[in-house]
């Protein structure tokens, strides 16, 4: 049986910062979901898309939470990083099968995708509970 864990880099990131850009994320998530806008999602992808494969730094959401971080003065929490980039992974997949099911006209699928997403991101977001440890376990317990 596998042990409950979490992938490890032994590179930090700031926990805060991440915490900052998943509210920004539910923020437009939400402003989606009102208008199903899909250039929202189309910004979403390309975000995420520079993040896990170009550079964070080259990320205007990074850019912006990292700028609100520094405006209200909120001190850096330093945390391993693996768990998050994983997280982005699954958000960035739940970003291509929602702008899939909003081609598709499969509303259902839509929103629920939409759903599991958002209550992420507000899980993060409000308790600094990250569902990718979960799944990463998950996975290790079934798959691998």
């Amino acid at each position: 049986m596998s042990q409950k864990s979490c992938p490890v880099s032994f590179i930090k990131i700031d926990a805060n910062i991440v915490r900052i850009n998943a509210f920004y994320i539910l923020l437009l998530m939400s402003f989606y979901l009102m208008t199903l806008n899909k250039f929202i999602i189309l910004f979403l992808i390309a975000d995420f898309s520079i993040r896990l494969f170009v550079n964070k730094s080259y990320s205007l959401l990074y850019f912006l939470s990292l700028r609100t971080k520094e405006l209200l003065h909120v001190k850096s929490r330093l945390e391993d990083s693996a768990p998050k980039i994983l997280a982005t992974y699954f958000g960035f997949l739940f970003l291509v099968l929602i702008l899939l099911f909003d081609l598709l006209h499969v509303e259902t699928l839509l929103y629920a995708t939409s759903g599991i997403l958002l209550v992420c991101l507000f899980l993060e977001l409000a308790f600094d509970y990250c569902l990718g440890c979960k799944i990463y376990y998950l996975y290790k317990r079934f798959v691998v």
